[in-house]
């Protein structure tokens, strides 16, 4: 299977992209595709017998234009060309509008246009004009053309109909005219052919102008890195485009440059903002064997570091291909929103020719009978109802991409809201995982450097964030490493392996009921326990030789994140395989109050699954290594990421960086994305409820033509976006952190 996002063109509503989208679904070898109308792009899952060129394909057929891969680096817009064939219009628009409403108004008449006095040099004046507004407006008929031949009706389709039905009902009057019937003279709506086109140009420019402001957030992100790398060969420095990096090659970075591409410092240390990557505003300190990211800006000191990740494998690239699909993928109510969408464009037109015979059959005036043909038409285009959904989601993907949030599917925005248990394990998410040894109970006739040598040489192979501990002990103290054969990692227990010829393992007390052993150390055991400490258990030739506590810190801020999500009603868990007595004083300090403890990492994953079958929405937090099992289980799965491994397959939201605060700023973000969303789907529904029944003549007092219809359509869109664009200014509150 390959998946590929294409880049689209001549989207104008909803109707057009679950019309595309529904189209690419139908034909064979596509596994599925979603259609994002904000970010103007489909992103598609296809079998390899299947090639670009036959996807572009697909998308013409379906009456669009695909402009290839989505690069997030190019321009897709022609803002500053269709801006001066904007200015240009808007002139002509006025110069209509003068010489088709002067003589209402009593302002002074162009000469030799005068309704009176030269009604035919009026009326061809007017179709003139007229028809530069349907050369300018091409694209929409053309597209409205194809949608309707491609069965997928649109806001381009009703217009096409309504604009062209009123035009060449006013040809029709002219050519009366020019032929004597002095009398069609008021029968001519050139200017609302060219008023509505106008109006529609204006709406789309804005709204490309406000969709391109969405965009921000992930073209920023494209676009920190340098496009210059600094490379050494030789022992000599070099100056190089970043096309040219390869991996393996030593880069340099000095003060208040960037780093090139994604490595590992091989020399020298400094401070990095990663800002722009995690969302974290504190400077973070590097140094030999810490990894770098694309984009992070260098300090104040020198480094040398080796290039690992370049092009669209490095950080950048992954995350920017993770918010994209994101926003490609589609809420329940984004879903429900083009399902009615689908139904809309085809009910309008029925209800517009119902009207146009209605009128024709009540032997109304066939001017008028137009007139309203034209308005609901025009009025009804579902634009906003089209905008209501995609728009809230990308601003608020962004603005989570911007706070090193960064969430898979939008589906997970609107599951948030409903989340009411939040499950985090215990090292390396509630605790730093920053592990060292306090204690040992050394019951063997050897050293402690030698008994720990054997411990650490069978800890260096292993994963578990506890290993860590022995590491940093092995370097402080120079140990020797043995060489380790038949090594075995026991799941949720511990390690197993023969260092010449003694077989040791290392673990929780659980290892001692594996190998039969009596405890005869509980009261060494509940020592270390009182003192917070995760214990290990060290049998050599089925003999306990030691007992060895590891501590960890508790992460800053975490009593106020759990706190505040108490208090906003969610149940708060700790998950651990970690032994009960340490568990409980932990979560007592964070003010925890439900702790399930000695919990194999497999059997985690019941416990989420008992969770929700309890009728529970379950989060699950945790390091995204020894918590997939859960994570997968869970209804959200959050992992924290050191910012380098971005691809955790087992979780919806991935953090970039250790603040746990942020899981409080996505509940918010939810929040307020789910209530805009409502917000803006109300006004679409309302605007249509209200304006079709106006334009139909059912509301007293109230007269719709063309003109109006489409100043009016253009307005609803207007409030849909600027109230989208407010998710933008959503307040995310910062804690200090001491550095």
């Amino acid at each position: 299977m390959k998946k590929v996002i294409l880049s689209i063109e001549g989207m104008t509503c909803s109707a057009c992209s679950s019309g595309l989208e529904k189209y690419l679904n139908k034909q064979e070898h596509i596994l599925d595709a979603a259609v994002n109308l904000v970010m103007s792009t489909a992103s598609i899952s296809y079998e390899d017998t299947l090639t670009i060129d036959d996807l572009n394909r697909f998308v013409v057929e379906a009456g669009f234009k695909s402009l290839g891969i989505y690069d997030e680096k190019k321009e897709y817009n022609e803002t500053n060309k269709n801006k001066i064939y904007l200015m240009i219009f808007g002139i002509l628009s006025f110069l209509i509008m003068y010489i088709s409403m002067a003589h209402m108004f009593h302002l002074a008449e162009l000469p030799f246009l005068s309704i009176h006095n030269y009604p035919k040099n009026y009326s061809v004046s007017l179709l003139i004009l007229s028809s530069l507004f349907l050369i300018y407006g091409f694209d929409i008929l053309k597209n409205g053309y194809k949608n309707l031949i491609h069965e997928t009706p649109n806001m381009d389709t009703l217009v096409s109909i309504g604009v062209l039905s009123s035009y060449i009902y006013s040809l029709y009057n002219t050519i009366m005219v020019i032929n004597g019937h002095i009398e069609y003279i008021h029968m001519l709506y050139f200017e609302s052919v060219s008023m509505v086109i106008f109006f529609i140009k204006l709406g789309r420019f804005i709204d490309s102008k406000s969709k391109d402001k969405t965009r921000e957030a992930i073209k920023k992100l494209s676009l920190i890195t340098p496009e210059k790398a600094l490379v050494l060969i030789n022992d000599k420095q070099k100056e190089i485009s970043i096309d040219e990096v390869k991996i393996g090659m030593t880069l340099i970075a000095k003060p208040g440059m960037k780093v090139a591409v994604d490595g590992t410092i091989t020399k020298g240390e400094t401070h990095l903002d990663e800002t722009f990557i995690t969302g974290e505003a504190l400077p973070v300190k590097k140094a030999i064997g810490n990894k770098v990211i694309a984009g992070s800006i260098n300090y104040d000191g020198t480094i040398e570091y080796q290039a690992e990740k370049i092009g669209r494998d490095s950080t950048i690239s992954g995350i920017v291909k993770l918010v994209l699909e994101a926003t490609n993928t589609k809420t329940k109510i984004a879903r429900l929103a083009d399902k009615i969408s689908s139904y809309f464009v085809p009910t309008v037109l029925l209800i517009a020719f119902t009207s146009l015979i209605m009128n024709i059959v009540l032997h109304h005036p066939i001017n008028e009978a137009i007139n309203t043909f034209v308005s609901v038409l025009v009025v009804a285009c579902p634009c906003a109802l089209g905008l209501a959904t995609p728009l809230a989601i990308v601003v608020s993907e962004g603005l989570c991409a911007n706070n090193g949030i960064l969430i898979k599917k939008s589906e997970t925005l609107e599951l948030l809201n409903k989340v009411d248990t939040i499950v985090f394990d215990k090292t390396g998410t509630l605790t730093y995982g920053n592990l060292k040894i306090s204690k040992i109970y050394n019951y063997s006739n050897e050293s402690n450097d030698r008994l720990l040598s054997k411990v650490c040489s069978l800890e260096t192979q292993s994963t578990h964030p506890i290993s860590k501990a022995f590491m940093d002990y092995q370097k402080n103290k120079d140990l020797t490493i043995y060489e380790v054969t038949n090594f075995k990692n026991i799941d949720g227990i511990g390690l197993q392996g023969e260092i010449n010829n003694d077989k040791i393992y290392l673990g929780n007390s659980k290892i001692l009921k594996k190998l039969k052993l009596e405890n005869p150390y509980i009261k060494d055991e509940e020592s270390l326990s009182s003192n917070a400490n995760s214990i290990i258990y060290v049998v050599i030739n089925k003999e306990i030789k030691a007992l060895i506590g590891v501590n960890d810190i508790i992460r800053e801020n975490m009593n106020d994140v759990i706190e505040e999500l108490q208090n906003n009603n969610k149940k708060v868990i700790m998950l651990t395989g970690d032994n009960e007595t340490t568990a409980n004083i932990i979560a007592e300090s964070l003010g925890i109050k439900k702790v399930i403890a000695n919990v194999l990492p497999s059997d985690k994953a019941n416990v989420i699954k008992d969770l929700k079958k309890k009728g529970n929405i379950v989060m699950m937090v945790g390091d995204g290594i020894n918590d997939a099992p859960s994570l997968a289980n869970a209804n959200i799965g959050v992992s924290i990421s050191n910012a380098t491994d971005i691809a955790i397959d087992s979780s919806d939201v991935i953090l970039l960086n250790d603040n746990l605060e942020k899981i409080n700023h996505l509940f918010k973000i939810s929040k307020e994305t789910i209530k805009n969303i409502k917000q803006n789907l109300f006004w679409a529904f309302f605007y249509n409820v209200l304006m079709i029944p106006a334009a139909l003549g059912f509301i007293p007092n109230i007269t719709l033509n063309p003109m109006l219809a489409s100043l009016a359509m253009t307005l609803s869109s207007l409030t849909v976006i600027f109230n989208a664009l407010r998710l933008k200014k959503i307040k995310l509150e910062r804690r200090d952190k001491n550095v």
